[in-house]
């Protein structure tokens, strides 16, 4: 090899191992940038939160009833009184069955004549409660003729005396739930077990048309096109907040549970039940179910992204080994290609010496 053959060997090797020296300074900026990329999504793993499955304790809680007479009371509160120490304020809940209160019956279709002045279900035609109170039902409103229909006709006037009057407290009973002015139409339904008859009611809003928007629909059958609700008198359960009685004392057993309560001097023994809100735990579950769904997701994302970096970083490293390598060969290469050169200088000087 010629001494300038050789000079520019030389100088096409420095050029490749710079060109190496630079690229492996790349792959390393490369892979300093992945790790720290990998550093964050590990950071992320360690800083998110493993959701937490809700406990039944956590929605259970231990709750105190007493009764009274016929009614059961559960206390919901109970505060220290300041102003009578030793003694608590409590509040309770009554709940109690009212078997004179109106409930739902099985609603009907109502048909109407022509004039929409007297309606009927089937062939029973309906009548409008008694709006009269004692002193003003007299013998007229309760005559044979007053009523048409089977039950009216099986009774005697002293019964449909009676009759009116409990038709005026049923009315009273509709209107405390359905209004002050509101009118009801009645039929007498006779249990086919008992043999005795039942009160049933309708709204007159819900039978009698209005001539406009809002009332009932009749077809051309002069039948309503849907079903009317109608009411009955039945049991009903009621429930009462009693809050802040002041005074109350209270006397715990052994164990430090409550076992009696003195309200208004009068003392009742008290009974322990333990209550889970499972609506509430259930609900909590579903949060809880939902929260580790998406925990369990984010997890094999970063974990998915982390094993992308990680094989970017493998193929870097695998570039770096073989750039080392082409390196080594190229350095090698040029150390004996410098030594060539310099013996043929040493040459040219000693021809020249």
């Amino acid at each position: 090899m010629g001494m300038a053959a050789s000079q520019a060997r030389f100088l096409g090797l420095t050029a490749r191992m710079n060109n190496i020296e630079y690229e492996g300074q790349q792959i390393n900026q490369q892979r300093t940038a992945l790790s720290n990329k990998s550093a964050s999504y590990y950071s992320d793993l360690l800083g998110m939160s493993v959701p937490t499955a809700p406990s039944v304790e956590e929605y259970t809680q231990t709750v105190y009833t007493f009764n009274d007479g016929a009614l059961t009371n559960q206390i919901t509160s109970l505060i220290a009184d300041n102003a009578n120490p030793g003694t608590y304020k409590v509040s309770y809940i009554k709940n109690w069955t009212d078997d004179f209160s109106i409930v739902a019956a099985s609603p009907s279709i109502i048909t109407k004549n022509d004039a929409g002045t007297e309606f009927k279900i089937g062939a029973t035609k309906l009548y409008k409660l008694n709006k009269k109170d004692d002193n003003n039902i007299n013998a007229a409103d309760y005559a044979k003729t007053a009523r048409d229909d089977e039950y009216w006709q099986s009774l005697s006037d002293d019964q449909r005396k009676n009759l009116l009057k409990e038709e005026k407290a049923y009315l009273d009973l509709l209107r405390n739930t359905y209004g002050a002015n509101a009118d009801f139409y009645v039929r007498y339904v006779q249990n086919t077990s008992t043999g005795e008859y039942e009160a049933v009611f309708y709204n007159e809003k819900d039978i009698k048309p209005t001539g406009g928007t809002g009332g009932p629909v009749y077809d051309e059958r002069n039948n309503t096109q849907s079903f009317v609700p109608a009411y009955k008198v039945g049991s009903a359960q009621r429930v009462e907040e009693i809050k802040g009685v002041a005074g109350c004392e209270l006397e715990q057993d052994s164990t430090g549970r409550y076992i009696n309560i003195k309200i208004d001097g009068k003392t009742y023994a008290l009974s322990t039940n333990t209550v889970t809100d499972q609506d509430a735990y259930e609900d909590a579950m579903n949060q809880y179910e939902y929260d580790k769904a998406l925990y369990d997701q984010s997890i094999e994302e970063i974990n998915a992204k982390i094993e992308i970096i990680q094989a970017e970083d493998k193929n870097l490293e695998l570039r770096l080994k073989q750039l080392d390598t082409e390196h080594n060969a190229v350095s090698n290469e040029k150390d004996a290609v410098e030594k060539v050169i310099e013996k043929a200088v040493e040459g040219g000087f000693k021809t020249f010496g």
